[in-house]
């Protein structure tokens, strides 16, 4: 009687290698050099492409240079960076934020408020768009407040405007300047009325602080626009604004569609608003902490002279 064949793979099937003989020739030549050609983990985030020149910056050297590439433009940065570039030496002290309504109207545009609330919070650890410091800049006790654009595009909302007038209350308690870094794409809709509401309540708050005869100074950031531009962020008693910073009320295009005009280069940065003295000055984002300690001591010097 005749044997049976051995059978090699069906159609689609691959062989299988013996037990002792898989993993490649390399694995049979040398056992323990697979392993030193293993994927790595690579770091997320490890270079950051320049927005203007389209160059690719490795990221710790972006952080060195304060978040400003080489092609000069100023990157959004959150409340922790802007807090250490600020302060002498990093060094200052995080003021709560008061807790407000959240969701008070059950609003949704086919993502509820909350939701996205939630994802906000997530995603820059904050709790809303305001951050509240107190520390040394240039040397002068001062309230820094920092709008956060990455919080839902830094919009003006109940918890904005409350975190606003408690850095207010801040400098008032302490008799120090209060700094404002502005960043906003204006009011927030998912709140309506409520929202426009913090226009007129932050511009008491920074009356307040005229008649207490202490300092408001406001750094314009990229972008400061809507209704933020419309009340404190034009409120100060002096304005500095970063290089290229987008500031106005409505966007170019909408003023373009509107007016039927071509509008002039540079319209609405910070260099043009200079020239029509909209904004004191452009400064870049490494010399801003001596200017404005410079700026908060000449200030508070005729406060004490005054008092005198």
């Amino acid at each position: 009687m005749a044997m049976a064949e051995p059978q090699g793979p069906k159609k689609g099937e691959k062989s299988k290698a013996p037990e002792g003989r898989r993993g490649g020739w390399l694995s049979r030549i040398a056992p323990g050099v697979r392993g030193a050609f293993s994927k790595r983990e690579t770091p997320e985030n490890l270079w950051v492409k320049c927005p203007d020149t389209g160059e690719m910056i490795y990221r710790s050297d972006l952080e060195a240079a304060l978040w400003v590439t080489p092609a000069g433009r100023h990157m959004r940065i959150g409340p922790e960076a802007r807090f250490k570039f600020t302060f002498d030496d990093g060094q200052h002290e995080v003021l709560p934020t008061p807790p407000v309504v959240e969701d008070p109207l059950h609003f949704s545009d086919g993502k509820s408020y909350k939701d996205r609330l939630a994802a906000a919070r997530k995603s820059t650890g904050e709790q809303d768009a305001m951050a509240i410091a107190f520390g040394k800049v240039g040397g002068v006790p001062a309230v820094v407040l920092v709008q956060d654009f990455a919080f839902m595009g830094g919009s003006l909302g109940m918890a904005a405007g409350e975190g606003f007038i408690a850095a207010a209350e801040a400098a008032k308690a302490r008799q120090v300047p209060l700094v404002v870094f502005t960043a906003a794409g204006g009011a927030r809709m998912q709140e309506g009325a409520l929202s426009l509401m913090q226009m007129a309540r932050t511009t008491l708050a920074i009356n307040e602080l005229k008649e207490a005869g202490l300092p408001y100074v406001v750094v314009l950031t990229d972008p400061t626009t809507g209704g933020v531009t419309a009340s404190y962020a034009m409120l100060g008693d002096v304005h500095l604004a970063e290089p290229g910073a987008l500031i106005g009320f409505a966007g170019p295009r909408v003023i373009e569609q509107t007016i039927r005009e071509t509008l002039p280069p540079g319209f609405q940065r910070s260099e043009y608003l200079v020239e029509k003295g909209m904004v004191d000055r452009v400064t870049v984002r490494k010399d801003l902490p001596a200017v404005l300690g410079s700026i908060l001591g000449t200030l508070m010097m005729g406060r004490a002279l005054k008092a005198a």
